[in-house]
């Protein structure tokens, strides 16, 4: 179909060089001949019309899809786990009070902890509670002391309804300074990141946790580890 839309622009283009030579000027009368040619070719091939609107429909959904991964991509200050200089990079849309993210919590440690070259961004996505905002942004000052990965294990693994005590004794069991981490939970800095992370939820229209971005593709809600495994597979072939 694209070959045959290259020719009709191509007949196009001849009609309007018959019409139209290079040295002269158009004339109202050589404009609408033109367009009653054009209008006339398109209505004896409309297949063309709605392959060009079929192919600018993708070609806006994948611009769409890019200025949504480079939000995305823009992860600087999001707590992690695994390896910091990791070629390949999973992102997840958390919230600790999320029974389905504490689910996908142990697959993703042992993804993480079984493959060395795989970082593990946590967007930290707070939507079902105040205290889900309280626990995402201790997440994010965690990350600012080097203690996220311990205090992520505690929240994850913790049973009951998350309160402000459970963040500040998972923070301190973790080795934070409580000072310091309450501080940092309230900075704009933390704002702008949590803000950051719901731009970049909606512009991937993932509007519930877990939200996974392995490589591609965008996966809503939890899988299984050996899931995991084929999708990062399937993704670094890919790449090559």
């Amino acid at each position: 179909m694209t070959r045959l839309i290259t020719t009709c622009i191509a007949a196009l283009m001849a009609m309007a060089a018959i019409i139209m030579p290079a040295s002269a000027e158009i004339t109202e009368s050589d404009r609408k001949t033109l367009n009653a040619m054009i209008e006339d070719y398109i209505r004896a091939n409309p297949e063309v019309v709605r392959e060009v609107l079929i192919q600018l429909g993708e070609r806006e959904a994948e611009e769409r899809r890019q200025a949504a991964m480079t939000v995305l991509k823009d992860d600087a200050g999001d707590p992690f786990i695994g390896n910091a200089d990791a070629s390949f990079v999973i992102y997840e849309f958390s919230d600790y009070n999320c029974g389905y993210c504490k689910r996908v919590f142990q697959p993703l440690q042992d993804l993480v902890n079984e493959d060395g070259d795989i970082k593990l961004v946590l967007k930290e996505f707070p939507i079902l509670s105040q205290t889900s905002l309280l626990a995402a942004q201790g997440a994010i000052a965690a990350q600012v002391q080097g203690v996220f990965p311990d205090y992520h294990v505690s929240l994850m693994t913790s049973r009951g309804a998350i309160d402000m005590d459970t963040i500040l004794a998972a923070a301190r069991d973790a080795g934070a300074d409580l000072d310091r981490l309450q501080e940092d939970m309230n900075s704009a800095e933390t704002a702008a990141i949590i803000d950051r992370t719901r731009d970049a939820a909606q512009r991937l229209e993932i509007s519930g946790t877990p939200g996974l971005v392995i490589g591609t593709q965008v996966i809503p809600g939890a899988i299984s580890l050996e899931q995991m495994r084929e999708t990062v597979a399937a993704e670094r072939a890919k790449r090559g």
